[in-house]
């Protein structure tokens, strides 16, 4: 297939929505010789954070001379940002030629009954990433899980560190209602003997993959744990940290802003010194380099000066507190918000975190057939109505915003990474005078 032709064929698989279980990924993998048993792994699971724990991690170990395969999601412009060496995204042909391997290899298995129906295009992609990673002899992979944990595709390796960044209440059609059901559901990435870093903070969630733990006899590292182990101390223009592990004692100010990226970093620096202790020694002064020079696209990022445009994907409440706090720490400037959202998220509970701060909120969409309309956010918000204003086209949106802002006023892009990613199609290099 040709690059147009890889780009329909995942869009047609990507209508198959969500399906749970790892037979289909085991089945694919395995008429492939299991590429995914050839090196090392670590998985990252979590609702908020584990995008920046990988990307943290992944420079630390970049940092050290080894040979990096980085797989996340979503991807933001194009979809071979979710695979990548080192900092590098897998080459278009490179994507084609594996997907091309991938479907062949697929229809055979659907051909000979092994298969039912073919995997979903998440499970696909992750097949794509461990297969392109045994090619490129990665010394490590840092895989971020997707939605849940336990049936989650990137569950089908044998990791030697497992993480739990952040544990809040998301996705709980799909993973449970309560915390404690959530964190179980994450917590299936935890195996036998294998260290887990455990960064979640609410005491149900904490308590229930520490049980996990102890169940499968897995070392366990509760980043928190201790109230004394970590402080953030706010500076003119970010924020110092001090955590304090069992080993050393670090300070740093991460090169993602926020504070929530301290305790991000926190989780990071405990990764790292789990692989120092169990695979590679790890050198201190590096691991808080790779922390402070880490690039982490759409996590409040700065495209304009003049006026002030940021991008930000806080797509639930734990996220919109997050850019909250950012906001009254660091932006005094009023809001113009362009927003847009799936239209299975907590849009009111969003909306009362982040709307109150802004003087006008744009509502628009990005072309994704689980995307609300603005009509549908409208009708959720209603009590907004004096601030809200309705463009469908993103690009118009954000058009609007720079129309009606003074130079020292702040817009902010928010609600989703898919509208962070419809707007960094149009504004590639940022925004120029």
């Amino acid at each position: 297939m040709n690059y147009g032709e890889c780009l329909r064929y995942l869009e047609k698989i990507q209508n198959l929505g969500i399906k749970f279980g790892l037979d289909n990924v085991r089945a694919v993998l395995s008429a492939l010789s299991n590429p995914h048993q050839k090196y090392p792994s670590v998985l990252v699971a979590g609702t908020n954070g584990k995008g920046s724990v990988c990307a943290m991690l992944s420079q630390i170990l970049i940092l050290h001379g080894f040979r990096v395969g980085l797989f996340t999601s979503p991807h933001l412009v194009r979809v071979e940002e979710r695979t990548r060496i080192g900092r590098t995204p897998i080459p278009a042909r490179a994507l084609c030629r594996i997907l091309t391997q991938l479907k062949k290899t697929i229809e055979g298995l659907i051909d000979s009954k092994i298969l039912l129906s073919p995997p979903t295009y998440f499970e696909l992609l992750t097949c794509l990433a461990l297969v392109y990673f045994q090619e490129q002899k990665v010394d490590m992979a840092v895989l971020e899980v997707g939605m849940g944990g336990r049936f989650d595709a990137t569950n089908v390796v044998d990791p030697v560190l497992t993480v739990i960044a952040t544990i809040s209440a998301e996705h709980q059609k799909f993973l449970g209602e309560s915390l404690e059901q959530i964190a179980f559901e994450k917590a299936g990435i935890i195996r036998k003997n294998v260290p887990v870093v455990c960064g979640a903070e609410p005491r149900e969630a904490f308590l229930t993959i520490k049980k996990r733990a102890e169940e499968l006899c897995a070392p366990f590292f509760g980043v928190f744990e201790s109230s004394e182990s970590y402080t953030a101390r706010k500076r003119r223009n970010d924020y110092q940290f001090e955590y304090r592990s069992d080993r050393e004692k670090y300070c740093y100010s991460p090169s993602l802003p926020g504070q929530h990226q301290g305790k991000n970093a926190a989780v990071a620096l405990v990764a790292s010194e789990r692989l120092s202790e169990n695979w590679r020694k790890l050198e201190k002064e590096k691991i808080i380099r790779g922390v402070e020079t880490v690039r982490w696209e759409g996590r409040m990022e700065a495209i304009s000066s003049s006026p002030l445009v940021i991008l930000d994907g806080a797509h639930n409440e734990e996220g919109a507190m997050a850019l909250q706090d950012y906001i009254r720490d660091f932006i005094p400037s009023p809001i113009i918000l362009v927003f847009a959202s799936m239209r299975d998220k907590k849009i009111e509970m969003i909306a009362d975190i982040l709307f109150p701060l802004s003087r006008m909120v744009i509502l628009t969409r990005f072309p994704f057939f689980k995307g609300a309309s603005p009509e549908e956010i409208k009708e959720r918000v209603s009590k907004f109505e004096d601030r809200l204003f309705l463009e469908p086209d993103p690009k118009k949106a954000l058009l609007t915003a720079l129309k009606n802002a003074a130079r020292d006023d702040c817009i902010l892009v928010t609600g989703s990474l898919y509208i962070v990613g419809e707007i960094k199609k149009f504004f590639p290099h940022g925004i120029k005078k």
